[in-house]
């Protein structure tokens, strides 16, 4: 039998969580400073230069800018993501998934247009199977869907 009391034995695994959880939370708060830090003793040469090296790379990425893939997080931050994209003013988003979360796909689409954007209307609805290669050479099916929203 474990010594002490129910609340001893659980407390020790979750201080420890804490503690994991704070050390990473300062490593990803000293990287966002030292960005920031950064960005503050750029010079406007050094910012034109650096917007010049990244104009060509934004331009090959720019189909996938519009688009929110949906995986294994809470639907909300799905549904925050797509607003968020539309208020950057996207005139499209495409939601897209595969698996056992088209289902959440579907809820975030509704979500959307019923809660956040009544102006918002569904333009199309695609599903299709994507081949997949797993870790051991097989090749494996998976549904996919993506819907696409439109605000007028």
């Amino acid at each position: 039998m474990l010594g002490g009391t129910i609340s001893e034995v659980f407390q020790k695994p979750l201080n420890s969580f804490r503690v994991q959880l704070v050390k990473e939370r300062l490593i990803h708060s000293t990287t966002a400073n030292q960005q920031l830090q950064k960005v503050k003793t750029m010079t406007e040469e050094n910012i034109e230069t650096e917007a010049r090296e990244l104009a060509p790379a934004r331009r090959e990425h720019g189909k996938d800018d519009n688009v929110v893939f949906v995986g294994k997080k809470g639907t909300m931050g799905y549904v925050l993501a797509v607003v968020t994209q539309f208020n950057n003013g996207a005139k499209e988003v495409s939601i897209k998934a595969r698996g056992k979360l088209i289902s959440r796909v579907v809820d975030v689409a509704e979500i959307v247009r019923h809660r956040f954007m009544p102006d918002a209307k569904i333009k199309s609805i695609n599903i299709s199977t994507e081949e997949l290669m797993s870790e051991d050479g097989s090749k494996n099916k998976v549904s996919a869907m993506e819907i696409l929203i439109s605000r007028e």
